[in-house]
């Protein structure tokens, strides 16, 4: 993986799961789903921004004030490992220095030069909008999120199953920009404590 990508990781990683210091209180989750302030996640992520794109494995640890987040390629090899807290978001890669950065937000401004809102993402994973209000949501027959907008964002929903509602199992997250930003994400596990 080229430098390039290896950033291009880190930062769509960060731009789908990681919220920032404070878990947002949800606004709508699904149908008969609590919104979950600590979960544990892992699956899949593709983004791309214009023609660069990349494919990544991801297991992500969130807690109210901490999130641990590790990025892997498609065969295993740990391309990244971060934590961010209430002090900043420390960076680890294999072979490189540490990086240190204030908050979640400073770090995909230094990675990508674009402003992103990581902050909602937390709920947005499991299908409810933040805290800040002004989420457009459509929903399907069940009461599910089809399709959230919020920040900028807009985020379609598929589920597993046409039947009892649940978490969102797949997600498309697209921000319109000069270059826009689309990132596929595929839950393979989602649990909470």
């Amino acid at each position: 993986m080229t430098r390039l990508s290896r950033y291009f990781a880190i930062l769509s990683c960060l731009a789908v799961l990681a919220a920032g210091c404070a878990t947002p209180t949800p606004t709508s989750p699904p149908a008969n789903a609590a919104v979950e302030r600590s979960f544990e996640a892992g699956g899949r992520l593709s983004a791309r921004r214009g023609s660069d794109g990349v494919a990544v494995h991801f297991t992500w640890r969130h807690a109210p004030r901490t999130d641990d987040f590790d990025v892997a390629t498609p065969l295993g090899q740990t391309v990244a490992r971060m934590r961010g807290d209430p002090a900043g978001v420390r960076v680890e890669r294999p072979n490189e220095a540490p990086a240190d950065y204030p908050d979640w937000g400073t770090l995909t401004r230094a990675v990508l030069g674009v402003a992103i809102p990581v902050d909602g993402l937390a709920s947005w994973i499991q299908g409810a909008g933040d805290s800040k209000g002004g989420a457009d949501i459509e929903r399907d027959s069940l009461g599910r999120p089809l399709v959230l907008r919020q920040q900028g964002w807009e985020i379609v929903y598929a589920y597993a199953s046409d039947e009892a509602p649940a978490r969102p199992m797949r997600l498309v997250m697209r921000y319109p920009d000069s270059e826009p930003i689309e990132v596929r994400i595929v839950v393979d596990r989602f649990s909470a404590p």
